[in-house]
C-alpha cells in the first residue's frame, strides 16, 4: 500500500518503520506545519496528528476518497460529524482511542467485568492511567473508552479526574517520564479488591495495530472500529 502519515511525531515515525517492514511505501509524511499536500497519491492515510489538525485531515481524506485510520485523541466532540460525512460520501474510516491488539482485548475484558459487577453490592470503582509527560490530553482516549463502558454497565453517571462524587467514576491521571501507557480498573470493597490492568512496554503495539487496521480497511467502505478489524465481540 501507499500510505500517507498525517502526523510525524514519535507515533508516526514508529508506524513508518513497521509499515515499511511489512512491505508498504510511505508516500507522504505530514507534520503540523505542512498544510498543503495532495492526499490522493496515497492508497490510505494513518492519522496521528495534533488534535487541532485531526478533523480537517479526516475530512480531506474522505472528500478525496482516501480511506483513513485515526488514532488522534482530543478532537472527539466532532466525531459524529466525521461519521455523518463519511457515510454521506461513502468513505472509509476507522477511529480507535488505542490500536493495540492487547488494549482492545482489555476493552472487552473491562466491559465483561463491568457487566458481572453491575448487580454486586459493596464495591466501588476507580480507574488510573499513566502516560509520558509529553501527552497533551488527560485523561487519555483509552481511559475515556474504558470509563464509558463502565458507566454504561454500572450506577456511575459520569467520569471525573477530580472532585468526584459517589455518582462519578474517578480517574486518577498521572504523567511520568516516558511511560507509553498503563491503564487499570479497580473494584474495591471493605474486604477485597478486584483489579484488571494493561501495561504497554513500548509504542510498537499501538503502531502495529494501526498498520493492521489500515491493511484491513483499504478495500472497504463504511465506518468501523478495531472490533471489526480483530473480529472480537
Amino acid at each position: 500500500m501507499k500510505i500517507a502519515l498525517l502526523g510525524y511525531g514519535r507515533m508516526g515515525q514508529t508506524i513508518e518503520k513497521i509499515a515499511i517492514s511489512r512491505g508498504h511505501d510511505i508516500v507522504l509524511k505530514i507534520d503540523i506545519d505542512k498544510t498543503v499536500f495532495d492526499i490522493r497519491i496515497a492508497d490510505i492515510a494513518i492519522d496521528f496528528s495534533d488534535p487541532s489538525a485531526a478533523y480537517n485531515n479526516l475530512i480531506n481524506c474522505i472528500d478525496n476518497g482516501v480511506p483513513v485510520v485515526s488514532g488522534t485523541t482530543g478532537w472527539l466532540s466532532r466525531y459524529n460529524d466525521v461519521v455523518h460525512i463519511c457515510k454521506q460520501k461513502k468513505g472509509s474510516f476507522i477511529y480507535a482511542s488505542n490500536f493495540s491488539v492487547g488494549v482492545n482485548l482489555f476493552f472487552n475484558l473491562n466491559k465483561y467485568l463491568a457487566k458481572m459487577m453491575k448487580n454486586i453490592d459493596g464495591y466501588d470503582i476507580e480507574m488510573e492511567e499513566t502516560h509520558h509527560i509529553h501527552k497533551l490530553d488527560a485523561p487519555s482516549g483509552t481511559a475515556i473508552s474504558l470509563a464509558e463502558e463502565i458507566i454504561e454497565n454500572s450506577d456511575k453517571n459520569s467520569w471525573k479526574i477530580e472532585d468526584a462524587s459517589n455518582d462519578d467514576l474517578l480517574i486518577h491521571v498521572k504523567r511520568e517520564g516516558e511511560v507509553p501507557g498503563t491503564h487499570s480498573v479497580q473494584y474495591k470493597s471493605v474486604v477485597d479488591a478486584i483489579e484488571i490492568k494493561h501495561t504497554a512496554f513500548n509504542r510498537e503495539g499501538f503502531a502495529l495495530g494501526a498498520v493492521i487496521a489500515a491493511e484491513w480497511l483499504v478495500d472497504k467502505k463504511g465506518v468501523f472500529s478495531m472490533k471489526d478489524v480483530l473480529n472480537i465481540d
